[in-house]
């Protein structure tokens, strides 16, 4: 399957840039080792983190199957990072033999793709709230509802849960101290626990 679908293995550095905006893709990232960010940022170098994939999980998918467009979005090794580039011609293009690997790779990366919109779709809901402390219950209640317990890790540091609810993180942080004193939740950085 690698070679029928052109797969290309490249290794990158901690911070390196693993795809940039206003790049094209016409491959699909699939993570093997370590994470990578995906975010915008605007010409000021406010940033808004979108999502993050780790081992197992895909980027750039969207865009590779949409010839020509450019990706709105750069993509940011948080560790060091091994990633798997397959071309998307070869993915969606079912080889002579149409095995059923080929098919198993199609109906994988379509149930990839609507997993990520309703991921999307969850942040706009966070993103959507008018308050810092709303944003914050919005994001955290989902996660408690996600992995059925009041107690977890979330997946982020605070200055990327910043940026992933599009909020300062001055403010952030102010609005955790609140939610810890009023009771509703404590927390040790990237730990939650709350409390219902």
């Amino acid at each position: 399957m690698l070679s029928c679908l052109k797969a290309e293995k490249k290794d990158f550095l901690k911070e390196a840039f693993v795809l940039r905006a206003g790049d094209t893709a016409d491959s699909i990232g699939l993570v093997l080792a370590g994470t990578v960010l995906i975010m915008q940022e605007d010409i000021w170098g406010n940033r808004n983190i979108l999502s993050k994939a780790g081992q197992g999980q895909t980027f750039a998918a969207a865009y590779a199957c949409a010839p020509g467009s450019r990706l709105n979005v750069s993509v940011i090794a948080e560790t060091p990072v091994a990633v798997m580039f397959l071309n998307v011609k070869r993915i969606l293009n079912v080889c002579p033999s149409a095995c059923s690997h080929h098919s198993r790779v199609i109906r994988n990366l379509l149930s990839e793709l609507a997993g990520k919109n309703l991921r999307f779709n969850e942040k706009l809901t966070h993103m959507g709230q008018r308050t810092t402390r709303s944003k914050i219950m919005s994001y955290l209640s989902a996660e408690a509802q996600r992995l059925g317990a009041y107690e977890f890790d979330i997946p982020f540091s605070r200055q990327q849960f910043a940026d992933y609810l599009g909020v300062e993180r001055s403010g952030l942080s102010l609005e955790l101290g609140k939610l810890k004193k009023d009771g509703v939740l404590d927390y040790h950085k990237s730990h939650f626990v709350l409390r219902v």
